[in-house]
């Protein structure tokens, strides 16, 4: 599928804030007014819209338009892809393969700018006292430097864990948020992150 045009993306754009302002879409004639074009030509912008299936519309009756959203967030860059990384552990430590398993896609409102972020599956129940559950998708702002107290993901012996990182004299603690754990205590940890939100899926 072709990628929109300048101006097919600004028609896109001023749809949708149209959209989000009013409780109906624009007609026809509002887009050409505002863009200062003749009926026919935004006539012509939406239909390539819609063969491009960024709109939907019912017919030619008026004020009709419908986004399709996924693909409209995408394209005006108002959704991120975050790309999942493998398992982490919320109990023993396990290996993670760092092996892209695919993306999950977040609203940009939901992340910092200028920040890189990746996912990671949650495995074990040792940070339920956080609200971290086995099978919730933790999604990480990569920094090899956290602040002592904030939950992060570390790497001890080659295998990966999520705790609550304390950086102590000559240690470092990264405990649990379940009383059934005990401690991690290490003096060599590598940093891969710190925990940004939690995302969970319902059966």
């Amino acid at each position: 599928m072709k990628e929109l045009t300048k101006r097919q993306k600004e028609v896109l754009s001023f749809i949708a804030g149209y959209i989000k302002s009013h409780p109906y879409p624009p007609t026809i004639r509002d887009i050409a007014d505002h863009f200062g074009i003749s009926v026919k030509g935004a006539y012509d912008h939406i239909t390539a819209l819609k063969r491009k299936n960024y709109l939907k519309q019912d017919g030619k009756r008026s004020r009709t338009i419908e986004l399709v959203h996924s693909k409209v967030d995408e394209d005006l860059g108002t959704v991120a892809k975050i790309p999942i990384v493998g398992t982490v552990a919320a109990g023993a430590p396990i290996l993670s393969e760092e092996n892209w398993e695919g993306t999950i896609t977040l609203h940009q409102s939901m992340l910092k700018k200028n920040r890189t972020y990746f996912a990671v599956r949650v495995r074990g129940d040792s940070m339920s006292g956080a609200g971290i559950m086995d099978g919730d998708m933790a999604i990480i702002e990569k920094r090899n430097v956290v602040e002592s107290g904030e939950i992060a993901v570390a790497v001890v012996d080659d295998a990966v864990t999520l705790k609550r990182f304390f950086k102590e004299k000559n240690r470092v603690k990264l405990q649990a948020e379940n009383p059934n754990y005990n401690p991690i205590y290490c003096q060599d940890v590598r940093l891969l992150g710190r925990l940004a939100q939690i995302v969970r899926y319902y059966k």
